[in-house]
């Protein structure tokens, strides 16, 4: 198959920790040509959806890790496959590449679907599993957050459509910056926030749980580093081996026909102790480690997964 991925810059990656890495890696082995562009470069153009970009072929040696082909301008209804694989910001230029994409389907597999993509922000869709996650606020009042807090107690208050932890914050009821950090927030941007209660079970760890086409394949935990409320990898968070637990498994059986349904074949999902606090679609990660710990090719079966829609 002729594979496009479209994601940020590939120079500056972590080759032993980046998941579109991983899944290009694997592409090749199994024979797939593949192809790269970055966002900026994707254009609807009088009813093409193109891109400029280039041939791709990676290896695994750190400083030395992808050559590119010549720079050419496809037609990405030529591709079998174009991957959505930036990270967020989910933001209105996030957004436009999602309806671009959507306009290859059905003839291009556009993986994850971007209509859902667009549709499922990680931190909006749980709202539609309510007995699964912890109670939730999303607001830009600063009343209605202040009346949650004053109701659960300690909250963990951030951005609606951030990543990577930035911008999260531990605010017990003791804490007098909650004003000023919605003042803050509320000064560079017109979007709500999201409260939840605190969940003191982030001490013993973040739980990414990674679903190939609605079933759970294992997790990894990731445990918040010292003096930190904060579990994700890209502020110091500490990886380790878990097993999925029973619970985890109910919460994959109720969303994974869902996500299988609509178009959602890499999705990695966070648990905290027994809630369900995020749904990430976007440009979910923890490939590279979960087959570390566990000696699953993950990256295999997400394109077992690929390769049998394709068929």
């Amino acid at each position: 198959m002729k594979i496009a991925f479209q994601m940020d810059p590939i120079g500056p990656i972590d080759i032993n920790g980046d998941s579109t890495f991983r899944l290009a890696e694997e592409a090749q082995a199994r024979g797939h040509e593949l192809y790269y562009y970055t966002p900026d470069r994707l254009a609807y153009n009088q009813g093409r959806v193109e891109a400029r970009g280039w041939p791709l072929e990676v290896r695994r040696e750190k400083g030395n890790h992808f050559t590119l082909g010549e720079e050419q301008l496809f037609d990405l209804s030529g591709m079998d496959v174009v991957w959505l694989r930036q990270d967020p910001p989910f933001d209105m230029f996030y957004i436009t590449t999602t309806h671009l994409l959507q306009r290859l389907s059905p003839g291009t597999l556009v993986v994850n679907d971007p209509f859902w993509v667009r549709n499922f922000p990680e931190k909006l869709l749980i709202l539609d599993f309510p007995e699964l996650m912890p109670p939730t606020a999303i607001a830009r009042d600063l009343d209605t957050i202040k009346a949650f807090r004053a109701e659960h107690g300690d909250i963990i208050l951030k951005p609606l459509y951030g990543n990577g932890g930035a911008g999260v914050f531990h605010l017990p009821e003791s804490d007098r910056n909650l004003a000023s950090l919605h003042e803050m927030f509320t000064g560079f941007s017109r979007e709500p926030l999201i409260a939840q209660k605190y969940l003191p079970e982030i001490k013993k760890g973040d739980k990414r749980v990674i679903l190939v086409d609605g079933e759970p394949v294992g997790a990894i935990n990731r445990i918040p580093g010292a003096g930190e409320t904060r579990s994700n990898m890209h502020v110091g968070g500490r990886p380790e081996k878990v097993e999925l637990t029973e619970r985890d498994r109910e919460i994959c059986r109720i969303i994974g026909p869902r996500l299988r349904e609509c178009g959602q074949v890499f999705v990695g999902i966070d648990v905290i102790g027994t809630y369900l606090t995020e749904i990430n679609v976007t440009s979910p990660t923890g490939i590279q480690e979960l087959e570390r710990f566990d000696g699953v090719n993950v990256a295999a079966k997400i394109w077992e997964a690929i390769e049998g829609k394709r068929a």
